[in-house]
């Protein structure tokens, strides 16, 4: 059974090549396609990570602004 693209078709690549949608790396969406479930697996805990820092540390960035 093949690991699914997390892609939504909605890149925003950061400053960092990070894709908003996604959380995966620039270098990580053009190796999708060739990587292997174990390699896909371990880039999306890797995404999933960085995503949850990413939203936490928006919350506390809007936290401060919304009284």
């Amino acid at each position: 059974m093949t690991i699914a693209s997390p892609c939504v078709r909605n890149c925003c690549l950061d400053e960092l090549d990070v894709c908003l949608a996604c959380g995966r790396t620039l270098d990580e969406i053009t190796s999708w396609s060739t990587s292997g479930n174990n390699e896909k697996s371990r880039i999306l805990d890797e995404a999933k990570q960085g995503c949850d820092i990413r939203i936490s540390h928006l919350a506390q960035v809007v936290s401060k602004y919304v009284a």
